[in-house]
């Protein structure tokens, strides 16, 4: 068995837990501005001392509450300074957080309460605070995000400070810290149980792995905008990441608030999903700063060579466009952003490419839940297009005889939660094995590097027996501007046909345009719309050989909803239950 492994990785000191992060970086940089939030449209700084001082008083509130050592305490709500509260100082004494997703649907959100065994939660809007309250038959105390200001202010009676210190001290490394319900593509969410020493571990890693670039950037404080959800670990892990390493972090509820924020905050280092990565790609069309295909192409050449000599005839003609179009980008994001860490799904080449040209390094990652989502980075020094990157510190990475990509290292989740219902909630389920199947297919080069090849659930086999990887379709499709979404169908078909919906501004605008009535039905068939897609069908083509290409394609005039349950809280395509709602749609792409 193949094996790819990184440098040694980093325990908590003394065996503590995750608190040791917020109380070390107050007491070797008490001044150092460490997370931001906008108040009034300006960011305001809370610096190391203030937020390790605001965390004990938030600790002291909810000793005070009666939360107790093992207990669960959910949180509902959008990434916020609230919301990182509720966080640390739930692990500070002993407790254990349970995050949901804003976007989680109420069924999902009383899945998780009762499966969990929550007892408290705190949760952003009264609307959310009245949904929970009818959870549990009354017994789950839900709080909103205002009591964590009153506890700030210590306007509320809370427990004694030494109590709060004595209960901090007791937490170990290998405690359980959060319980994270996986997205469910197939059914209802897991709970993956993540200790102290998980945590740590990956975020230490992630930190690590890529040297100065969290601390440092240009001579000034590294900074990063954090717009990912707290309620995804990968958000979490780039949080306790910032945290550790002392990067000025500004917290974002939505990435509509990300393209406003970008010239304020100047971020130099960021963590986002692919997705996001092509809305930034398209909103450069918006700002009236949109690169040619051709120019796109010589930023891609450029970006091919990575460091070795560059043709004479590239060099010139990427130095012109670097003073002019791709300046203006970049000052457009604020000037200073140099890296991304791009993981969660598999990301176009030519968006890569895009974004190295204009100065940009996406470094792809590799990771999911049950690792506490960091297992390869691509290194600074060989960062390799469509590449997962190399280990991270304490983590090995291994082929099983399938293909299979399996995770061993200090990052690795002890099991799944049982449910409160089913006896000992206390209980883990134990490992069989030292390696974590993680139901990847991928491949090692010679190098160590891992390349991601699909999934062994979400490989399509078709009635000819041809193996399609969906992704990198899908992932080609949604470029086009027009495109919101894309689902790749083929499973026991003939040959892969799509779906495919809009973007509803995109959409509006076009059909305004060429004089299309989207009031009226049947306007997903319009011949100027279907030729107009056809090109990103044909282009995503491009990327497979014949029988991997989708032969027919339609598209539809509602798009994917996470309320009617064809996407996971984190946006991933529920294929089954697509398929089941458009099942006449896709019947007739295959009546010929």
């Amino acid at each position: 068995m193949r094996e790819s492994s990184g440098a040694r990785g980093l325990e908590l000191p003394g065996d503590q837990g995750l608190s040791y992060v917020v109380a070390e970086g107050a007491r070797l940089r008490p001044d150092l501005p460490l997370l931001s939030r906008q108040v009034d449209g300006q960011w305001q700084d809370i610096t190391c001392r203030e937020f390790a001082e605001d965390v004990r008083r938030v600790g002291r509130g909810l000793i005070g509450a009666g939360v107790r050592r093992g207990d669960r305490v959910a949180v509902l709500g959008s990434t916020r300074y609230e919301w990182v509260l509720a966080d640390l100082a739930t692990l500070s004494v002993g407790a254990i957080t349970v995050p949901i997703y804003p976007t989680a649907s109420a069924e999902q959100v009383r899945h998780i309460v009762t499966d969990s065994g929550a007892a408290w939660c705190f949760a952003e809007t009264e609307q959310q605070q009245r949904e929970l309250a009818g959870i549990g038959g009354g017994d789950l105390r839900v709080w909103g995000f205002a009591e964590l200001d009153r506890w700030r202010e210590e306007a509320v009676t809370t427990a004694d400070g030494a109590l709060f210190e004595e209960r901090r001290a007791q937490v170990r490394a290998d405690h359980l810290a959060t319980i994270v319900y996986t997205s469910g593509t197939t059914g209802m969410p897991k709970g993956c149980m993540l200790t102290h020493r998980n945590m740590f571990a990956a975020s230490a890693a992630s930190v690590e792995h890529l040297g100065q670039t969290w601390r440092t950037s240009g001579g000034e404080q590294a900074a990063t905008l954090l717009v990912l959800p707290l309620s995804h670990i990968f958000g979490r892990t780039i949080l306790v990441a910032c945290l550790y390493a002392g990067t000025r972090t500004g917290l974002l509820s939505g990435f509509p608030e990300l393209l406003g924020a970008f010239g304020t905050f100047r971020p130099s280092l960021m963590g986002l999903v692919p997705y996001a990565l092509e809305k930034i790609r398209k909103a450069a069309r918006g700002m009236g700063l949109d690169p040619t295909a051709e120019q796109v192409a010589i930023a891609a050449g450029r970006a091919r060579f990575a460091g070795a000599e560059i043709p004479a005839e590239i060099s010139d003609e990427f130095a012109e466009l670097d003073a002019t179009l791709f300046a203006e980008l970049r000052e457009s994001l604020g000037g200073r952003w140099r890296h991304v860490i791009s993981g969660g799904a598999s990301l176009d080449e030519t968006t890569a490419m895009f974004f190295r040209g204009i100065g940009v390094h996406v470094l792809g990652a590799y990771g999911l839940t049950e690792a506490a989502t960091a297992v390869t980075i691509n290194p600074l020094e060989d960062n390799r297009l469509n590449s997962g990157g190399f280990p991270v510190p304490g983590v090995s990475v291994a082929l099983s005889e399938e293909d299979e990509v399996l995770v061993r290292g200090l990052n690795v989740t002890p099991g799944y939660w049982p449910g409160a219902a089913e006896g000992d909630p206390t209980a883990t389920y134990a490992q069989t094995s030292d390696w974590l199947p993680t139901g990847d297919l991928g491949r090692l080069d010679e190098d160590g590097y891992l390349y991601i090849t699909g999934r062994r659930k979400e490989i399509l086999v078709t009635s000819t027996g041809k193996n399609i990887a969906p992704a990198q379709l899908e992932d080609r499709v949604r470029l086009h501007p027009l495109v919101s979404n894309c689902m790749v169908v083929g499973d026991d078909r003939p040959f892969a046909t799509a779906l495919i919906t809009v973007d509803p501004v995109a959409i509006a605008a076009w059909a305004g345009a060429r004089g299309v009535d989207l009031e009226t039905p049947g306007w997903g068939r319009d011949a100027g719309l279907v030729a107009e897609l056809r090109s990103a069908v044909e282009e995503a083509n491009g990327l497979v050989s014949r029988p991997e290409s989708i032969r027919e394609f339609r598209v539809l005039e509602t798009d994917f909803a996470l309320a009617a349950g064809q996407l996971t809280p984190s946006m991933k395509l529920r294929r089954k239950v697509i398929e089941r709602d458009h099942a006449e749609v896709i019947d007739s792409m295959y009546a010929k």
